[in-house]
Formats: C-alpha cells, structure tokens, sequence
C-alpha cells in the first residue's frame, strides 16, 4: 500500500521515502519553545526533529488519514494533530512515547488549525469551511465543553496569555472567542461559545493569513497580518487601530513575543517589528535558496 509519502509494509508499518515534506503553511510546523524540537506532518506521519543533532523520529498516525495541522503543548510533553477526509479527528501524542493519548471526533470534512490554551486544559479546534464548527475540549477528560459554527475559512488560531479567550483569522475574518470558565467546568454539558466579531473598518475585505495574542505588557492587544502584507494590531475592545506596511508583495506567517514581532513575508523575507508601537527594528538576512549547497561555494579570487 503506497502513498505519495511511503510505503506501508505487510506488517503494518510504514517507510519513509523521504523524510522531507512540502510545508502547506505554518499551521503544519510546530516548535517546542522548551527545547527546540519540530514536528510536522508527512502524510499520516509525525516527523519529529531534533535540529541540534539532526536526528528525528516519527509517529504513525494508525488511521492512515493526512495530518493537516498540529500544536504542541506549553510543556512540549503532547503534541495535538488535525485531520483531512471523513469524520477527521484531533488526536493528542505523548512525545516521549510516541503513543496517542486523546482522541475526539466531532468535525465532519476537516481539520484546518488546533492550539492548546496556555493552561494546557483546552484544546481548541476549527474545522475546515464547509466543516462550519469552532470546539473546545477539555482533552483529559475527552470532553467537548463549549462549541459554536464560524461560517468563514480560518487559517489560523491564538489563545490569549491568561487562557480566557483565542483569536480565529481568515477570509475577511477575525472574531475573539471568550471561554466562561464557570460554565465549561461542568462536566458533560456543551456550551455556546461566545464570540464577538473584530472591528476591521477599511480592512473588512483583507485575507487574515496568520494571528497571534500579545505577550506581557502587551497582553491586551492582538497581532495580524494580511496575506498582502499589512501587520495589524487590535486593542483591548477588538478595534483594528493601527497597521503598518511590510513592504512585502505578500505575507504568510508571524511570531509575537513579549520583546518582538517576526512577520515571515515572501521571497524568504523577515521584518522584525517592536509590540509595543509597531515600529520597524530590523529585516533578518535571508536564507540561501533552497538546493544551494553552500559548502560547495568557492571563495572568488
């Protein structure tokens, strides 16, 4: 049984051809931030990479379906996976023993972005468009406390520092999500989940491709970037009041910290901006095309 990926064997497992796979969007590439450790996906794989030692390891999705999206957890033990086909499901993976813990089934066509909230107790998963639903799970418990429908296509989610809220972004879309940590405490009882649509004014026909909440002092705002390269910012009352130019064709990606701003942009581009007035602080330099090889590189004379 082959796929496009590998090779399944009689036994049951499965041979990498390569351990190297197109990455879709940044929804498919995950960092722990304790030890540097990637994981994305390769068909109904797991690749796990360790970049300081170039060493990785996989884990086998048994359903044979093709992982879309994945998280890890703050602590970086779990890894959280989304799925593409009929009835996908989000599935938790204990890192160290490359087993499933969690499994919830409650989207129909797909799975296009999952996160962990901060507190590690809830997983928030959006379906693809046609799928139409927004759940959160408290996932040890294998429960699915609050839930809601979101008509748009959501490329992205960001849960909120202090884990009562997360932000979706898409086509023409960004909308807060507010948790109600009385309510989702019960056990076995859903609840709508709150939302409340951003305040886009002039930048209501805008692609959102990528979202992230503020970090320390600037906890109360959230970050956004357009896919024709705008980063945005909205307030603590979810009003759009201030953006900038990345002076890039196109902008796919960023990563907010309590000091910084990185928006990945197009031709391998990344603008370093400050959270704090959306100033410009540096571009980084960027990096070699890929097939280069640069040890075969001869100094010119």
């Amino acid at each position: 049984d082959k796929s496009e990926f590998g090779t399944f064997t009689d036994r049951g497992k499965f041979w990498l051809e390569s351990p190297y796979t197109k990455i879709m969007s940044d929804l498919s590439l995950a960092c722990d931030p304790r030890t540097g450790l990637l994981a994305y996906p390769a068909g109904c794989v797991i690749i796990l990479l360790n970049p300081r030692k170039n060493k990785q390891q996989h884990i086998l999705n048994s359903s044979r379906k093709a992982i879309t999206t994945l998280a890890f957890s703050p602590d970086g033990k779990y890894v959280v996976t989304g799925e593409s086909g009929h009835m996908p499901a989000v599935r938790v993976w204990e890192v160290s023993e490359h087993a499933q813990v969690a499994e919830l089934q409650e989207h129909k066509y797909g799975v296009s972005c999952v996160a962990f909230s901060p507190n590690g107790k809830y997983i928030v998963s959006v379906g693809y468009q046609h799928d139409m639903m927004v759940n959160v799970w408290n996932w040890k418990k294998n429960v699915v406390v609050a839930a809601n429908k979101v008509s748009s296509k959501v490329t992205a989610v960001s849960f909120s520092y202090d884990s009562s809220y997360f932000v979706t972004a898409g086509n023409r879309h960004v909308k807060f999500w507010y948790l109600d940590h009385t309510k989702t405490s019960k056990l076995n009882a859903t609840v709508p989940l709150l939302g409340r649509s951003g305040l886009l004014g002039e930048l209501r026909n805008n692609f959102f491709s990528d979202v992230a909440c503020g970090r320390g002092r600037q906890s109360s705002s959230t970050f956004c970037i357009t896919s024709s390269g705008l980063l945005c910012e909205f307030n603590d009352r979810r009003l759009l009041d201030k953006w900038v130019d990345l002076r890039s064709s196109q902008a796919t990606c960023l990563s907010v910290t309590e000091e910084f701003i990185f928006c990945g942009c197009s031709d391998g581009t990344v603008r370093v901006f400050s959270p704090v007035n959306l100033h410009f602080l540096c571009s980084l330099p960027r990096p070699h095309c890929l097939g280069a090889d640069i040890a075969s590189v001869v100094e010119a004379r």
